[in-house]
């Protein structure tokens, strides 16, 4: 009971030093305590050397002294400010509370007469990594993997493969990591008998089992830096020619030096690239703005593939031939 009681005090200050005014009633229905308990924790905070001013009325309160603050050592306000942005970006994604209790303590280090300052800088800098299509869903799976990975407990799920193949996972779950934009879960598969990583928007059916295991010695900074090695036998070096209508287009995806601006308006591009099923998704998402001059046998797989969806569209003609009869009827 005392430590929670200290717990509430120091969180009763972070939210007074980030705030300009903040009525007792506010402060027990956050902390789920009686009005009562919120007075004496006030006095409590005032008997610490803490200066805590009392306002009645319709607009009354209690706020920390203008002039007080929290020392914050050897950090700047700019840096202050940038451990903010960060931590602002992971809650706009995970919604934990704890990120919340932290940004309540970073806020607190930054007086009053800086807040005005550091409301320009959250103007200039925004960091969102949640995807345009997560909701509150993704943010729940986040939460349960999260704790899943701090008590070392299994979790099954079904996956869906880029081929479309589905299966059931039991896995050891080491860590979550984001890459553009993507989440991914790193862990051990029991069905593989091996480390995986999976994209968590192919997982479905998520569950966090009962059942712990103990982790194994691979860290997930190893982990992560082998599965972003690519094997050489897969490698193939790619010559495009895309037109100037998707320019744009193509800068987001290759690099500058593999980038050669034509007389014509055109780019050749050469990168190197695995040869895997979802280049050619990728490639066709240009449709006739990109023609693959080499290798061989990637041009050949794309025109089969264009060919098949020509064929999926084959009797779209007549359809719509009977749609106009039927309109003129």
């Amino acid at each position: 009971m005392l430590f929670l009681k200290i717990d509430r005090l120091l969180a009763i200050t972070m939210l007074l030093l980030n705030h300009r005014r903040i009525s007792a009633k506010e402060l027990a229905d956050r902390f789920e305590v009686s009005l009562r308990t919120i007075y004496r924790d006030v006095e409590a905070i005032n008997q610490a050397g803490i200066p805590v001013v009392s306002y009645a009325g319709l607009s009354g309160g209690y706020e920390i002294m203008e002039q007080y603050r929290l020392d914050r050592q050897f950090l700047s306000m700019e840096e202050l400010q940038s451990i903010i942005v960060g931590l602002k970006g992971i809650q706009s994604t995970v919604g934990d509370q704890e990120i919340s209790t932290l940004l309540d303590k970073v806020g607190a280090l930054i007086g009053k007469s800086e807040q005005s300052a550091v409301q320009s800088l959250n103007n200039q800098l925004v960091i969102d990594i949640n995807p345009w299509h997560a909701g509150n869903q993704n943010k729940a799976q986040l939460a349960a993997l999260r704790s899943a990975i701090r008590d070392s407990c299994l979790v099954s799920f079904a996956y869906i493969t880029s081929q479309s193949q589905t299966s059931v996972r039991t896995i050891e779950p080491m860590g979550i990591v984001v890459k553009g934009f993507g989440w991914y879960l790193y862990g051990y598969c029991r069905l593989r008998e091996d480390y995986r990583v999976f994209r968590l928007s192919r997982m479905k059916d998520v569950q966090v089992l009962e059942e712990t295991f103990e982790r194994r010695p691979e860290t997930l900074d190893k982990l992560d830096y082998g599965w972003g090695k690519r094997d050489p036998s897969r490698l193939i070096t790619l010559k495009l020619l895309v037109q100037p209508g998707v320019r744009a287009k193509a800068e987001d995806y290759f690099h500058p030096e593999q980038i050669q601006m034509q007389e014509d308006g055109t780019l050749l591009i050469t990168s190197t690239q695995p040869d895997e099923p979802w280049l050619y998704g990728m490639l066709l998402s240009y449709g006739p703005q990109l023609r693959v001059l080499e290798p061989v046998h990637v041009a050949a797989k794309m025109k089969e593939l264009a060919e098949e969806i020509v064929q999926v569209y084959a009797n779209t003609d007549r359809l719509l031939s009977a749609e106009r009869v039927y309109t003129r009827g």
